[in-house]
């Protein structure tokens, strides 16, 4: 019979405890940690993260986008990323989100977006007094008022998808801004060309120059670009609703501008004020003499255009007016 002798191996439980605690693992908020669904309850779930205790995961921090049940979300013994959303409670149970890392990401690609100048689709949810709401990637945008082309009253935009461009996209401050208006400009100005006769109807006399729809989209006639002779207004020329011939002389897609000439159309100077149907009888042949000198680079600075006056994407729609 083998002799067994009682060997004290001196491990306490308080030593067990001590080396448990010398390979824990140590989570902070704002980690981003791998988890395991170990339970799912009505209003959140219990997730394996590795601590002593199971963290939880509340109904409300598991999506950007409103949900009624966990399992909208998650499934047992699923495996996914999680966000510490705050430090250990009084039972040592740390809080964990999904939402956090979708809104970080969400933000991440739509500066994405705006940096690729992109078009994105999105349909309205909601409409107030300013303007009208639309989610881009989960995030609520915002689409001011004078950034929404359409004669439809607001209210009835709601469950209407709607072509975007960014305004402002702020993270700290959390705007989301876009422009329904500079998206269809950029539609409507890249089926034209510059150099390009078009017929419009004027919508809008300033004393800087007269407004011309073009078929949706409003482009600016400036006063010095109406005739080689002096004009006082533009009141003398035109009169609203006229219809009017125009040539395309300079196109910014990016601030959505679009300047017109029709004294490049004048076949005799002052034509535009004196006779200006014989300027729209030959704009198509004073078009082209203007594209050929506009080719030859020894009168490219000879072409004698005016600069045109600033003026914002507001102005130059013609739902703006």
């Amino acid at each position: 019979m083998v002799n067994q002798e009682k060997v004290d191996i001196g491990f306490t439980h308080e030593d067990f405890a001590a080396l448990l605690d010398q390979y824990d693992y140590h989570f902070s908020p704002g980690d981003i940690v791998a988890g395991t669904v170990f339970s799912l309850e009505p209003r959140g779930a219990l997730i394996d993260i590795g601590a002593k205790t199971a963290a939880y995961i509340p109904i409300q921090e598991m999506s950007i986008n409103r949900i009624d049940a966990p399992d909208e979300v998650l499934q047992s013994n699923e495996t996914r990323e999680f966000y510490i959303l705050t430090d250990e409670n009084e039972e040592g149970q740390l809080t964990l989100s999904i939402r956090r890392i979708e809104y970080m990401r969400a933000w991440e690609r739509v500066r994405q977006l705006q940096a690729e100048d992109a078009t994105v689709r999105s349909a309205v949810f909601a409409t107030n007094r300013g303007g009208a709401l639309v989610r881009i990637e989960g995030l609520r945008g915002f689409i001011p008022g004078s950034h929404i082309s359409t004669r439809k009253p607001k209210e009835d935009l709601v469950g209407e998808e709607l072509p975007l461009k960014f305004l402002e996209v702020d993270e700290e401050r959390n705007r989301l801004v876009l422009s329904h208006r500079r998206a269809l400009v950029e539609r409507k100005m890249n089926r034209l060309e510059v150099g390009e006769v078009v017929v419009g109807t004027v919508r809008g006399l300033k004393p800087y120059g007269a407004f011309i729809d073009i078929g949706g989209v409003s482009g600016l006639l400036h006063i010095s670009e109406i005739s080689h002779d002096h004009i006082d207004t533009p009141h003398s020329v035109f009169n609203q609703n006229d219809e009017v011939k125009v040539m395309i002389i300079d196109l910014d897609a990016e601030r959505g501008r679009i300047s017109l000439s029709t004294k490049q159309l004048e076949p005799e100077p002052g034509d535009m004020v004196k006779n200006p149907d014989v300027v729209y009888e030959k704009a198509e042949e004073m078009a082209a003499r203007w594209r050929e000198q506009k080719l030859q680079p020894a009168q490219s600075a000879d072409a004698g255009l005016s600069e045109t006056a600033d003026y914002e994407v507001e102005e130059v729609l013609l739902a703006a007016e």
